[in-house]
């Protein structure tokens, strides 16, 4: 109703104007009838009156519609009347939606396109990498060790472009089953062996067999994976020992990844898990992406999990991801049981 009052603000105006003018023309010819006069001003508003309710009537719709924000591309195939202009609205929205649409799908079917390659690429690369790795396997000289060194650092950076692409068809490619913690940690932690021997920084492990979390092991041994590489990335020679600890809160299992190194300033913390921000350590270690905690935080929140961090400068880091359903062992059923 507001909009159509400040689309006719013109007609009315000029109408009263027009109105104006002709009693002044007529008094001033010297014709003056007080009783006509006003017969003629009633009619003429009660006409204009009438073709003001006809018309918003008949473009109500539109108005409506102008007055609400879009939130759909399929209300713009929605129709609004009969009228010329409702017509003619609907047909400049129906183009629209098909040129949005047009658009949509052939950027959609791009973005696939891109994705299909890059996963493809990164599993073809895959295979010299550890072809390279197998050539170095025997060798033992300062040579041979920092080349498996750059060859961890490729591994690792693939598998960061290959679960970011994933990440967008995430729906497709997870299984949730029960997963035990300190079986998903301790190949974490095998997996990373020449890392954590590289830097110096061993871990120490205060996981329980009987922790049991719904969970896809895939993308969680990722996210683990991430978090145990920055915290070795950020205590090399500053600290020798991290730990991984898995405990109850409430009705939660918390695994936990504490470390004791640089920390993280606390005008970075609320953003380090904002995509490609790597702050003030980021300048200082230059193998930094940006990418590792936002995959966890992104990866968590399609998993149902929560992830914590809290950091104090000089003291260390410590990164909390909390599990909300507890699944008991075998062993835990057969303890209930007796």
């Amino acid at each position: 109703m507001r909009l159509f009052f400040r689309d006719q603000w013109a007609f009315c105006a000029f109408f009263l104007i027009q109105l104006v003018l002709v009693i002044l023309i007529f008094a001033m010819d010297g014709y003056w009838n007080p009783s006509l006069m006003v017969y003629a001003v009633f009619l003429s508003v009660f006409f204009a009156g009438a073709f003001l309710v006809v018309r918003y009537l008949t473009h109500r719709a539109i108005y409506q519609r102008l007055s609400q924000p879009v939130r759909s591309l399929e209300e713009l195939t929605q129709t609004h009347g009969n009228a010329p202009l409702c017509r003619a609205f609907d047909e400049i929205n129906l183009e629209q939606y098909r040129l949005y649409k047009e658009q949509l799908h052939a950027y959609e079917n791009k973005q696939r396109d891109h994705i299909t390659f890059i996963q493809q690429w990164t599993h073809q690369m895959k295979t010299p990498i550890s072809v390279i790795y197998l050539m170095m396997q025997d060798e033992d000289d300062p040579k041979a060790e920092s080349i498996r060194e750059e060859v961890d650092r490729l591994k690792r950076g693939l598998e960061i472009v290959l679960y970011l692409s994933r990440l967008d068809n995430f729906e497709q490619d997870f299984l949730i089953e029960p997963v035990n913690l300190h079986s998903l940690v301790q190949q974490a932690v095998a997996e990373n062996k020449r890392y954590f021997i590289r830097n110096q920084v061993y871990p120490q492990l205060q996981v329980d067999e009987r922790w049991r979390v719904e969970s896809d092991e895939k993308w969680l041994m990722f996210m683990l994976n991430q978090v145990l590489v920055n915290a070795v990335r950020y205590s090399a020679g500053k600290s020798t020992k991290m730990t991984v600890r898995a405990y109850e809160r409430g009705e939660r299992v918390v695994l936990e990844v504490q470390d004791y190194g640089i920390g993280i300033p606390p005008e970075d913390i609320r953003r380090v898990f904002q995509p490609y921000f790597t702050g003030e350590n980021g300048r200082k270690y230059a193998e930094s992406t940006g990418m590792g905690l936002y995959l966890v935080k992104e990866i968590s929140k399609r998993l149902g999990h929560e992830v914590e961090l809290d950091s104090v400068v000089g003291e260390g880091t410590t990164v909390r991801i909390l599990f909300s359903a507890v699944v008991p062992t075998l062993q835990d059923r057969k303890a209930d049981e007796s």
